[in-house]
């Protein structure tokens, strides 16, 4: 599903330059996330070709990708015409939007609907924040890190994306922010001991491997804290996830800025000998 948060023809093929390991490695198993693998593999593999500095990157970056790379290149068409190698360079950034998105963290508060819509009056409504330490998972550009520093005692920010981090350090030093750190960190392997955190948080993480994600939030979760999951405002109805209400969350419904229904949940965590 696009998410139309990029206009391609703003962004040039070396933004893959500044793509994680994880993400090449993600783009590359999957095929992007258009349902034409064909196309895509005929696309990229025409880019990369014309671009060989990104696709030494890539190879280096991710070495296990190495293979996927050498393929898609040596089957792809020999185009020498500028245009065409220019649509299937447009074509290879807008089937992974997010990921080129996030190259470009300053333009993402008016592009991506989630953070154009938000109202932080929603994080607040969940959970009272006052004195606590705080963990926002999958920080991205800080919209909840952000929110919540207002509130919290301390927040941390865990995001792979190095563009990501860097962004929200730049911020915290621009705006004097004192209480927020930026770290690494994936939502199955957070890098902080067992019961570190009053609230675990996160927006747009929970979805991919339910099980293991909500245990490493659950790891990290104080006794009698809560686990946030606080997805913002869409410019398309939102499906309550069953998923999570059968593991214990709490959904809580409203109808966004854009008038679409959204589902926010909640869980207070209890654990063994409390």
């Amino acid at each position: 599903m696009p998410f139309n948060w990029i206009n391609p023809e703003e962004y040039s093929f070396n933004s893959f330059l500044l793509l994680e390991r994880f993400q090449i490695r993600l783009m590359l198993a999957s095929g992007g996330w258009r349902n034409n693998k064909e196309e895509w593999r005929q696309n990229m593999g025409i880019a990369l070709n014309a671009n060989p500095a990104v696709k030494w990157y890539l190879m280096r970056r991710c070495p296990e990708c190495m293979p996927s790379i050498i393929e898609l290149a040596a089957n792809a068409p020999e185009v020498a015409d500028e245009e065409q190698i220019r649509s299937a360079e447009s074509y290879a950034l807008i089937s992974v939007e997010d990921f080129t998105v996030y190259t470009t963290p300053e333009v993402m508060a008016e592009k991506c609907d989630f953070i154009r819509g938000w109202d932080k009056s929603r994080l607040f409504d969940l959970a009272d924040l006052s004195g606590k330490t705080v963990l926002d998972v999958g920080a991205g550009s800080g919209r909840l890190t952000f929110a919540a520093a207002e509130r919290a005692a301390w927040v941390y920010a865990s995001e792979p994306v190095g563009t990501l981090r860097e962004f929200m350090r730049d911020k915290i030093a621009k705006e004097g922010v004192k209480n927020i750190r930026v770290l690494d960190g994936f939502v199955t392997e957070l890098p902080y001991p067992d019961n570190s955190f009053d609230v675990v948080m996160s927006g747009h993480v929970v979805g991919d491997n339910y099980h293991d994600e909500i245990a490493e939030l659950e790891r990290v979760c104080r006794p009698g804290g809560l686990l946030l999951d606080c997805p913002s405002d869409s410019e398309r109805d939102m499906k309550l996830d069953e998923e999570k209400t059968t593991r214990g969350f709490e959904a809580i419904h409203y109808v966004g800025s854009f008038g679409f229904d959204v589902y926010c949940y909640r869980k207070q965590i209890r654990k063994r000998g409390e």
